[in-house]
Order: C-alpha cells, then structure tokens, then sequence
C-alpha cells in the first residue's frame, strides 16, 4: 500500500478557540521543518488540523451525522437505525462486498490521516517552541490519532500504520501489511496512555478540545473490545475520582440547543454552527418532509423492534417519536405509517431545532458522556468477578436508570453472567442510541450481532464474518498481496 505517498495537507486555524472558529484548508505543500513549523501559532495550526477530520462533515469529517459518518453506518447494523435505501439498508442486512463504497469509504478516505498525524508529531518534536507547547501539542494530536486508529480498527479490524521512517522516504515504493492484532491494540492504547498524561484535566479544557477524560473514555473503549476487564474498571476509577464529571439530571435536556455545552455529564461533543465548521444534519436525515416546524429528508427510521424494548416510562425514548402529526394534517403513527415510519420510529435524539436557519442545526453532537463510564465499569465488574455480577455492579446500572424515571433492577434477576450482560446490552442501546455507533461493538463484544440481525430483519446475508467491513478492491491492489483482505469478502 502507497501509505507514504502522501502530500502532507493541513487545515488549519486561524484561532481553533472552542472547535467552532471557522476552519480554512491551507494547502502547506510538502512543509519544510526549517520554515514551518516556528512559532507556537504554527504549531497550534498542526495541532487543529489533527481535530479537522474528526468532527462533523458530510465531506471530510468522520463524525458526520449522516451516511457518510461513523456513527451512521456502524448504528444500521445494529436495531437502532435502518431504512429502505443506501448505507442504512446494506447495514441493517450486513450486505457487503468490496466493492461496497459507501463503508469501505470510512477506510479509504482516511487511513491516511493517521499517516498525516504521525509526520505532525514529528514536526511539532522538531520546532523552536517551549517543550509545554510541544507537550500539550502533541498529546492532543496523539489523543486525535488514537481516536481515529481505534475507530478503523474497530470497522475493520486492523490496519496499516506507516511508520515515521517510511513517511520520510515517499520516494521509496513500499507496500506495506496490515499490523497484527497485538501490533494495533498496543498503537492506539499508547497513543491514548499518552494523551491522558499530558492532557488537561476536563475542569482545566475548553470545550470542545480533549481532556484527560476523553483519552481515558476513549481507552475504556478500546478495553472493553479486548474484554480487559481489570483495565476498564481501573479507567473507570480514574475518571470517577477526577471529581468532575456527574450524570445529568435532565437527560432529554443534553441535547438541546445548548445542552451539552452546559452539562457535566458530557466527556466530549463536537460544537456545530450554521457556517458549517462542523455540520449537524442530524436533523434533515431523521425527520421526513412533512414533520411540523421544518422538516428533513427523512432518509433513516428506527425499528419498531428497538422501539419495543424500552419500558413504558422511559425517558430516553422522549425523542424516538412513535406518533407525530405532519403538515398535511394526517396523523402518523405505527398503525398509520406511510412511507416515512414503515419501518420503525423517528430517531430524532435531539432537539428539533424548528427554527434552524438552513439545512444544518446548532445542537452539539455529543459522543462520549460520563453514563458511558458507569455502564462499562458495572460490564467490568461484573465479567472481571469470578461470581459474576454483584449489588455494585447493579448499583451502577440503577443509577443510570433512575435518571431515565425507572424503577431499579434487582441483582436477583440478573444474576447468571449471561442475564446480567443481556441486560447491560439493552440499557446501553437505550441510553446511547444514535450517539457514537458504539453500540454494534457492544454487539460485537457479547456475541450478538449476527444474531441480532437475523432476528430484527431475517437477512439473508449475514454471517459470522460480519463482525468486519471490507476493505476496497483498490486499498488490496495497492497492496501487492501483502495487505489481506478480511475473511468472507475475497
């Protein structure tokens, strides 16, 4: 693979402030450590660059909030998202191939911003600046690297890193293989080790950036996929005892127009604005056109089996909107669906945002909240202790549920290892539904993603080997035969 043919390209800043200063793409050519990076404001322009592929845009961001985002294409795998077309469809039925652009896409499109990281590390090691501006610099590009190595990883498995001696030498012709399993875990968790020494403290970080609590959340993640249970309970831990952050008792209310950016509870959110810094179109994919207000495309629906799931006084289902009444006058409901609730419920998740200038909204996409650390610590124990799931492990579960109006669980009733992480994987699907996608790697984890799929949409095509994506036909030939495609997709 041509990994180190790359022409080293950086979107800078011209002040990043809280992520929501306009972004511009300044094409640096090939940089010259000699001329660029000097100063701290050069550096602080390496830096932001490493944010630019990991916020929301339908172009250029992973975390875009429509079909060509992450959390789009991972969440129709699973029961929460799905729909009669594109991306949502193939997802829902595990129906791919190579030649499947619309998810080898997230591979192709940036497996070479790790590459671009990597020589930004070097860059800022090598400029005339403070060693804490190189400090603080290069953890938060590590913080950025890591997060985007896990994300393709956990797509599709793992993949290649060019290491710095082969991006130094783009001259030279030089395939390269996909790292090994043990190889790609101990890359993204150092990164992230790294990043959670010299990051800010949450309390100490503007909104917006990375802090500690987002590298450690983002370790918990990674731990949890290798089922490194006494590693996830410590992270945990970690966080907890940073004092900071708290579950918030208003859940509905985190995704309002200012939510996140008022609430605790977040680890981090990507800030959006109307100019399309980052973009949410959350808005347009969820709602169809005749939704009082303003209406949307209406390009993905919910289930009707994930909809069954929640109990009845459930507020985290507020926004999963089972009736509305659209602009025609004709109410909409499970019993009435015309084309836009065939399939399942409006996942809206956040606020409509009715008076929303253009196709955009301004509502924060939150990715990481401090719920997530308390579900996964109670997974820890739970599968980390040798009788199984014990009160503190449920106790951490009722906490999460109380703030949803529920009534606690009883550790009597889950008290078999099998029950308890059923449970777990319904009340993290109701609790983080269209958020990160992370819940197909919760799937993934307890074995219940090809299952799950056959029962919700009896697809044919699903089979074992779905717990990966393939990679392109183009990525395999740049590969000489040295980078191998996933099994069930040759």
């Amino acid at each position: 693979m041509k990994t180190h043919k790359i022409i080293i390209l950086l979107v800078a800043a011209l002040t990043f402030g809280s992520c929501e200063t306009e972004l511009e793409l300044v094409d640096y050519g090939e940089i010259n450590p000699s001329i660029f990076p000097k100063s701290a404001a050069d550096v602080q322009a390496m830096v932001d660059a490493s944010y630019y592929p990991l916020r929301a845009s339908w172009w250029d961001g992973i975390n875009s909030p429509s079909e060509r985002g992450i959390m789009f294409a991972n969440a129709s795998t699973t029961e929460v998202l799905t729909g009669d077309f594109g991306v949502q469809l193939n997802a829902s039925l595990l129906h791919f191939t190579p030649a499947s652009s619309e998810i080898t896409f997230f591979y192709d499109w940036y497996y070479n911003k790790i590459s671009r990281m990597t020589t930004t590390i070097d860059y800022i090691q090598q400029a005339d600046v403070s060693e804490e501006i190189k400090t603080k610099a290069i953890a938060e590009v590590r913080c950025a690297r890591g997060m985007l190595a896990y994300y393709l990883y956990d797509m599709y498995g793992p993949i290649v890193i060019a290491p710095l001696e082969v991006l130094k030498n783009p001259l030279k012709e030089e395939p390269l293989p996909r790292l090994s399993h043990d190889e790609m875990v101990n890359f993204i968790e150092a990164d992230l080790k790294a990043a959670a020494e010299d990051l800010p403290h949450p309390a100490e970080t503007e909104y917006g950036r990375f802090s500690k609590g987002l590298a450690k959340m983002l370790a918990i993640r990674l731990n949890l996929k290798e089922k490194r249970w006494d590693e996830v309970n410590k992270l945990a831990d970690e966080i907890i005892t940073m004092g900071y952050y708290e579950l918030d008792s208003d859940y509905v209310g985190m995704w309002d127009l200012d939510g996140a950016r008022n609430s605790q509870e977040v680890i981090w959110a990507i800030p959006n604005n109307y100019e399309g810094t980052s973009e949410n179109q959350w808005q347009m994919m969820a709602l169809p056109s005749n939704f009082p207000g303003r209406g949307g495309w209406g390009t993905v629906q919910s289930t009707w089996w994930f909809y069954d799931t929640f109990e009845e006084n459930d507020v985290r289902k507020t926004n999963l909107i089972a009736e509305y009444t659209g602009t025609d006058g004709i109410t909409y409901n499970r019993s009435n669906p015309g084309n836009n609730m065939n399939l399942g419920p409006l996942p809206l998740k956040m606020d409509a945002d009715a008076a929303r200038t253009t196709a955009l909204s301004t509502v924060d996409l939150i990715q990481y909240r401090y719920a997530d650390v308390l579900l996964s610590k109670a997974e820890a124990i739970a599968n980390h202790n040798a009788s199984g799931p014990n009160e503190e492990a449920m106790d951490l579960v009722n906490r999460v549920r109380r703030r949803a109006g529920l009534e606690d669980l009883e550790l009597a009733d889950y008290s078999s290892l099998s029950d308890f992480n059923d449970m777990i994987l319904t009340e993290r699907s109701h609790e983080f539904w269209c958020e990160n996608g992370q819940y197909r790697a919760d799937l993934i984890r307890h074995d219940k993603l090809i299952s799950r799929v056959i029962e919700v949409t009896q697809s044919p095509y699903a089979t074992e080997t779905d717990t990966v994506f393939p990679f392109s036909r183009e990525r395999i030939s740049e590969g000489k035969g040295v980078f191998i495609q996933n099994p069930g997709y040759n």
